[in-house]
């Protein structure tokens, strides 16, 4: 029996990390808060850490914590109350040939041939350009987690089929945790990253899963815009879950 790390809550440490530039506003500055990289309970803690709205990065569990802004809202999709609307309806029907395939979380060259060409197409100049064999490992499998790598592939009469998007997702003990999803950046138009959301969200149904945590939403970011079509959507408030009310999803 794995030990309860709620009893061990009071050494916990926590790390602010220095002034980076925000990723997601230029002219911002940001902070982040960390649990201790070192503490050999990061997957023990890592499914309230989820709760208390951080997520990860390779083996980095953080939260922003930003001096002045509180842009950053954790955000999650309650499993069972999740309809899909129109829009994602339509994307359903428009992929509807696509496959699934559940992997774990080990790196093909198939994969980092698709994720070297979507950095390069939607993230150029991102500072992950470089990015290869040991970067990828790094970034997106972790070391400590369970990770699972979600395949979405165009049938083939013969063979897997073209590779079209991998969905880099955590398991936990009653939730998934969107990490990082890229695709095919030729096939833009078939709403590939909505699709993979909604393939997390089947898949964390059939296993009994209640939430499908996606990371942070930023109100009035262009490409935060596709979290808030997925309703209901919970956002994390400092202390408790709330339904977020963000307008028009149509």
């Amino acid at each position: 029996m794995r030990d309860d790390p709620h009893r061990n809550i009071d050494d916990l440490r926590l790390f602010h990390t220095a002034e980076h530039p925000c990723g997601y506003w230029p002219q911002r500055v940001a902070r982040d808060l960390v649990l201790d990289p070192r503490d050999p309970r990061l997957a023990q803690w890592y499914p309230q850490a989820l709760q208390w709205g951080f997520r990860r990065s390779g083996n980095i569990v953080y939260r922003p914590h930003c001096q002045g802004c509180r842009a950053c809202v954790a955000v999650r999709i309650p499993v069972d109350r999740f309809q899909p609307d129109r829009s994602q309806r339509r994307c359903l029907r428009r992929n509807a040939h696509v496959t699934m395939r559940v992997l774990p979380a080990e790196r093909t060259d198939e994969q980092l041939s698709l994720y070297r060409r979507y950095l390069t197409a939607r993230h150029r100049g991102g500072g992950m350009d470089d990015h290869g064999a040991s970067e990828f490992d790094q970034f997106l499998a972790g070391q400590w987690n369970d990770g699972r790598f979600i395949e979405l592939r165009e049938p083939a009469a013969h063979g897997p089929g073209r590779l079209l998007v991998v969905a880099v997702t955590d398991v936990v003990d009653t939730a998934l945790s969107a990490v990082y999803t890229f695709f095919d950046p030729d096939e833009d138009k078939r709403g590939l990253g909505t699709l993979a959301v909604l393939k997390q969200l089947q898949w964390a149904r059939t296993q009994g899963h209640s939430h499908l945590y996606l990371g942070y939403w930023i109100d009035g970011h262009r490409k935060m815009d596709y979290k808030r079509r997925f309703r209901p959507l919970e956002g994390f408030d400092g202390r408790s879950w709330r339904d977020l009310d963000i307008g028009d999803s149509a």
